[in-house]
């Protein structure tokens, strides 16, 4: 079917060039739309600009949620499944494809799209905004121009048939994935899979973040949602420490810490022993006891667990020490000589002379405390400890 015919909407035409089967779809809010395009200039090549077909990554987008190029969206819902159609678009509906264009170019050069993106002043923006790293995009950026978008729909998918991405979600939808995405944390850390348990709460986390951000802060919702992420951050860090990413675990309890400003005694504890922990594992001694002892104080039944700890923490500084002590103190012997033939051209030093090898001219440099091998430093340090459980405070799931 060759015949060119106006849609409904200023500035766009359609051309079917083969026909889909069945009748028009349902496209409602939160549909999945599942598709292959193609891009081309309208000029007498036809040159092509993108062809997801050559990058071998299918196009998805959902229905209702404003997509960067909301043409596309039009477009798509005219379309019935195995559809093939050609739309002209004109330059009001295409300003927004280069930027469009280079996302998708990342991803299937299996780059970070969002990589390089800053927080900049207005005039920082500016300049970045002309530079997109490909050429053809950057001429499009700086002149938009008519473009034409070759479509087959091959998938819809129900709103309630696919698993939604947080992003895709309204606010009710991420308050009600919030108590599952915990259960399903709760269990994959009973499984020891730490790093898959990470990713669920964090996913939790992000989903209340995403609504919190839409209330006034510290107003009684705002506190209401935070109450509901404290746990889920307090789980994140457990696996964190299982897994040894103890900076990472320093920065959120931390930020958990001053939010909080001792309105949850109770949570206050588990945070202070995980950053505790943390402390321990990266040889902030002075730290690490700081908030071992306030655990204590806090919550003055734990007071046999922290003992433990910090004898085990006493234990590892003493080792620790006497091994850098031992370095400091071992002496340099004497390198070899390579050629035994030339010996004799060495002058013999003199009584009253310090011999060129002697500790006193060549000691070794000490290994410094603040720099571990585990941080990039020269010292071979001991590894440290892997976290163990104490009793109350070892993977401590929240209910």
């Amino acid at each position: 079917m060759d015949e060119m015919y106006l849609l409904n909407v200023e500035g766009v035409k359609k051309k079917i060039l083969h026909g889909g089967h069945g009748e028009l779809p349902q496209f409602k809010d939160g549909s999945k739309l599942t598709f292959h395009f193609q891009t081309l200039k309208d000029d007498f090549e036809r040159t092509v600009i993108d062809d997801s077909r050559q990058a071998g990554i299918p196009m998805e987008i959902i229905v209702g949620k404003l997509f960067k190029i909301e043409v596309w969206e039009t477009l798509l819902t005219s379309m019935r499944i195995g559809e093939v159609a050609e739309f002209w678009c004109d330059a009001i509906h295409t300003g927004m494809y280069a930027l469009v264009s280079k996302g998708m170019r990342r991803i299937a050069e299996g780059k970070d799209p969002l990589e390089g993106q800053k927080h900049r002043c207005g005039m920082g923006n500016m300049f970045d905004y002309h530079s997109t790293g490909y050429a053809d995009l950057d001429e499009l950026q700086r002149a938009p121009q008519p473009l034409i978008f070759i479509m087959e729909l091959f998938k819809v998918d129900d709103p309630s048939s696919y698993k939604r991405d947080t992003w895709a979600m309204n606010k009710e939808e991420k308050l009600s994935a919030v108590p599952v995405l915990h259960s399903e944390g709760n269990q994959l850390v009973l499984l020891k899979r730490y790093q898959e348990a990470a990713a669920k709460y964090q996913e939790a986390v992000i989903c209340l973040r995403n609504v919190q951000a839409k209330e006034k802060p510290w107003a009684e919702d705002w506190l209401s949602l935070e109450k509901l992420i404290m746990p889920l951050v307090l789980n994140y860090c457990q696996c964190q420490l299982e897994l040894g990413e103890y900076y990472e675990v320093l920065e959120h309890t931390t930020d958990l810490l001053q939010k909080d400003n001792g309105n949850h005694p109770g949570k206050n504890v588990k945070a202070y022993f995980k950053r505790a922990k943390a402390h321990a594992a990266v040889w902030n001694e002075k730290e690490a006891r700081e908030d071992f002892l306030r655990v204590a104080q806090l919550d003055p039944s734990l007071g046999a667990a922290v003992k433990k700890e910090l004898r085990l923490l006493g234990e590892r500084m003493r080792e620790k020490h006497v091994e850098e002590q031992q370095r400091y103190q071992a002496p340099h012997t004497q390198p070899p000589v390579s050629n035994p033939q030339h010996t004799h051209i060495l002058p013999a030093p003199s009584q009253s002379s310090t011999s060129p090898y002697s500790p006193q001219t060549h000691s070794p440099k000490p290994c410094l405390p603040d720099t571990p091998a585990l941080l990039g430093g020269n010292c071979q340090a001991e590894p440290a400890a892997q976290p163990g459980l104490v009793p109350g405070l070892g993977i401590t799931l929240a209910p």
